[in-house]
């Protein structure tokens, strides 16, 4: 029997060594300590990528911070980087006011673009004329019969009726004939741009800036080179409604053409179809839907600029509510805005239903035959309306609503301006809302030191974007004190954060019963579709009533306008999430709470943060307008530049209105590295 010997304990590492074995671990140097700590934070860093932009920035910071703020301070933006553009400005605008009546340029280009504009217009409006208003109903309500089927027919035989009991027939048809004459121009610039942008990646990648600049600008900062240039008038409000109305048309089509299956594009050029054949054959077809969609959002947009543009010369509907908003008529005001709001409604059902894949069939009738029931329908009905000279709207059946409506009012102010005793009214909480929060809000802004406002927009941008989206912000800050107008914009800014964040607070609350509940969405939609297409001017006058003149009222009609679209699309985003993981949470004993926060509100990340990035841009538009009633800042430049004519102020309000809005949409909407959407 033999007896095994273990090596001494000295002797253990050098005999396994010897074996091949791996010695055992020795205790590591106190040196080592760091090193495993610089690498642990580094593996923390790769997990993290937002501690990572944040370190990069912090570092960048500590570098270039104590440079800046030595040779220009740390108070507002320094005078030394402001660049004054009012003497070019004046100049240019002395200049064009000097030779708009002689110079070539204004004699065969402008003046034969606004001629051809103006009689366009006129063509439109004397047809709808001839047609009477019983063929302006019968042609409308068969082409909705057809497109879009008996039930949206039936919506707009109603709608045009509503507007004739109003009173309101003859300006629904001036503004019918210069949407019409703006919407096809919207839509053939649009579909031009969209095109060359989904044929071609280096216009693609061209076009994108500009298209993100003309949709982040307010619509009313569209006025003051147009008037300009072409004056007071139709031509330039169609102008204006064109280049607010055409960039959706231009992104739906590039995103229709740049989306076309793969697989169909190689059978069809495998069948030797030239460059021209597969565009016709397959890829407009393939992108049928995003040009129609394209379409209807181009009609909601202009429709949006129906008042606007009355500022401008404009005539019809939004010149009948723009005269109510200077004398508080809240009553004749909403005579005219809502034939604007039956025009969007059958305007977005019609072009949404001829859009729609999959209709029910027999909900239409097919092809020619269709287009000749319209035709003849049409045609006979206009034709007995003339022969039994009832063209114009018979005023025996207007209903007027002008009188209870201020009536309504009146009592309303009464009752609720100066309130109850210990509750307080509209007054106290405007003077409560501009003195606790709007207050506050813009003296912290402004009393941010210049560098600080630049970091801290580059590290918002960055953790849900690229560099390149903070790169984008920062400069379009910077831009802003450049042009000399960093103070009222850190104040218009206050006006837009303070509303955006009642506006969130509102839309989460209003949207989450009703992405719970059929019913609640059945009974909000209507009230979210007169909300989404009523005019921007039409919440300023009865807030203005209630609240008085300054930037309460402005921020009280941005968001109840801002608040459909958060509404429908958070309760979309909650409504659309994974019913599996739903499923899961309530398995495990999850509450309805903790379902809507652990899991809901996580997965439907990408939809809340649409909702903020269009309650930005929603309430930004109508902080702008809100100028007219006292909100000052960037929107009074805007107002005085458009009265007095003032090129150098109202142009560089609206460049500093463009640079905020191309900030704020980089701030609050992620790309798809950083979050969930495309580029930087």
């Amino acid at each position: 029997m033999s007896t095994t010997v273990s090596p001494p304990a000295s002797a253990r590492p050098a005999a396994s060594a010897a074996a091949g074995a791996k010695p055992a671990a020795r205790p590591q140097p106190a040196a080592a300590e760091p090193a495993g700590r610089a690498s642990a934070v580094r593996q923390a860093l790769r997990e993290r990528p937002a501690a990572r932009k944040l370190l990069v920035l912090a570092v960048a910071a500590a570098v270039l911070v104590p440079f800046a703020a030595a040779l220009w301070g740390s108070g507002g933006w320094p005078h030394a980087l402001t660049v004054d553009l009012s003497g070019p400005l004046g100049r240019a605008n002395d200049w064009i006011i000097d030779n708009r009546d002689s110079h070539w340029l204004f004699l065969y280009f402008f003046g034969y673009l606004s001629g051809g504009i103006i009689d366009a217009v006129h063509a439109v409006y004397t047809v709808l004329l001839a047609l009477g208003w019983a063929g302006v109903a019968a042609g409308a309500t068969l082409l909705a019969w057809r497109v879009a089927g008996v039930r949206v027919a039936v919506t707009t035989v109603v709608s045009f009726a509503v507007c004739g009991l109003l009173g309101m027939w003859v300006p629904t048809m001036r503004t019918l004939a210069l949407m019409i004459v703006a919407v096809a121009a919207s839509v053939a610039v649009g579909a031009l741009l969209g095109l060359a942008a989904g044929l071609s990646d280096r216009t693609f990648r061209a076009l994108r800036p500009v298209l993100d600049t003309m949709q982040a600008l307010p619509a009313f900062a569209y006025l003051m080179p147009v008037v300009l240039i072409f004056g007071i008038g139709v031509a330039p409000a169609v102008l204006a409604t064109v280049v607010y109305a055409a960039p959706p048309m231009a992104r739906l089509t590039a995103l229709g053409l740049r989306s076309t299956d793969k697989g169909v594009m190689e059978a069809v050029e495998s069948l030797g179809a030239t460059g021209r054949q597969r565009l016709l054959t397959a890829r407009l077809p393939l992108a049928r839907r995003e040009l129609l969609l394209g379409v209807n959002q181009t009609i909601m947009m202009a429709l949006s600029m129906a008042v606007i543009a009355s500022v401008i010369g404009a005539d019809g509907l939004g010149d009948r509510v723009y005269q109510a908003l200077s004398t508080v008529d809240v009553g004749s005001a909403l005579a005219a805005g809502i034939p604007i709001v039956l025009l969007a409604i059958v305007m977005d059902r019609t072009t949404a239903a001829a859009g729609a894949e999959g209709r029910a069939t027999g909900r239409r009738t097919g092809g020619r035959t269709a287009w000749l029931i319209v035709a003849a329908g049409t045609a006979a009905v206009a034709l007995g309306g003339r022969a039994l000279s009832a063209l114009n709207w018979p005023d025996s059946w207007n209903v007027a609503i002008a009188g209870p409506v201020n009536d309504a009012k009146d009592w309303m102010v009464d009752h609720l301006y100066s309130g109850l005793p210990g509750v307080g009214g509209t007054a106290d909480w405007a003077a409560h809302y501009t003195g606790w929060i709007l207050d506050p809000l813009r003296d912290g802004l402004q009393a941010l030191p210049w560098w600080g406002a630049l970091l801290l927009v580059a590290a918002l941008a960055w953790l849900i974007g690229t560099w390149r989206t903070a790169l984008t912000a920062v400069l379009a800050l910077a831009a802003i004190g450049v042009l000399g107008r960093w103070e009222i914009s850190l104040d218009t800014l206050s006006q837009v954060l303070a509303a955006v964040a009642v506006t969130l607070v509102l839309g989460f609350a209003i949207a989450v019963p009703a992405a719970r509940s059929a019913r609640v969405e059945r009974l909000l939609r209507p009230v979210l579709d007169v909300c989404q297409t009523m005019p921007q001017f039409v919440y300023l006058i009865p807030v203005v009533a209630l609240f008085g003149v300054g930037r309460a009222p402005a921020a009280a009609a941005a968001i109840v306008y801002a608040l459909p679209a958060v509404v429908r699309i958070t309760s979309q985003g909650l409504r659309q999430v994974n019913p599996g993981a739903l499923e899961s949470a309530r398995s495990l004993g999850a509450t309805s709470g903790q379902q809507l926060r652990q899991v809901q509100f996580p997965l439907a990340r990408p939809q809340l943060l649409l909702a903020v990035n269009q309650a930005v841009v929603l309430v930004l538009s109508v902080v702008i307008i809100g100028g007219l009633v006292g909100g000052g800042a960037l929107g009074y430049d805007v107002v005085f530049g458009l009265a007095q004519g003032d090129l150098a102020t109202g142009l560089v309000a609206g460049a500093a209105i463009v640079c905020m809005g191309l900030m704020l949409d980089r701030v609050t909407q992620p790309t798809k590295k950083g979050g969930s959407r495309e580029g930087a």
